[in-house]
């Protein structure tokens, strides 16, 4: 017959367990917060290359009842809708023609016209 009397210094069973418990949380708190540093670092990323396709593309303003349409850099503060961004070969399309003119902050036409 077994002998169940815990000898001195033993860790009882529910011991183990209420420290594997511990662990696991512990481990679970450490990935959910790797995981929320991830999502925040992927997050970043995804700004980061859109704002870097911003950069490369220009947009244009459409012309007000007052004044010309506008030629921007993709990344203009001034005129900050994103959509509908254009390439560089479109964008010296839009700076010929007559009824379009260069935005005198961002200056688009600088490194277009080299």
């Amino acid at each position: 017959m077994p002998d169940d009397t815990p000898t001195p210094g033993a860790i009882s069973d529910l011991d183990k367990n209420q420290a594997l418990l511990d662990w696991l949380r512990w481990q679970v708190a450490q990935t959910e917060r790797r995981v929320r540093e991830l999502k925040i670092q992927q997050a970043q990323e995804q700004a980061r290359r859109e704002r870097a396709r911003a950069e490369m593309a220009f947009k244009i303003q459409p012309q007000r009842s007052s004044s010309a349409a506008l030629l921007h850099r993709g990344g203009c503060a001034t005129y900050p809708d994103q959509v509908g961004l254009i390439s560089r070969e479109d964008a010296l399309v839009a700076l010929a023609e007559p009824d379009i003119e260069p935005c005198e902050v961002c200056r688009p036409q600088t490194g277009l016209l080299t």
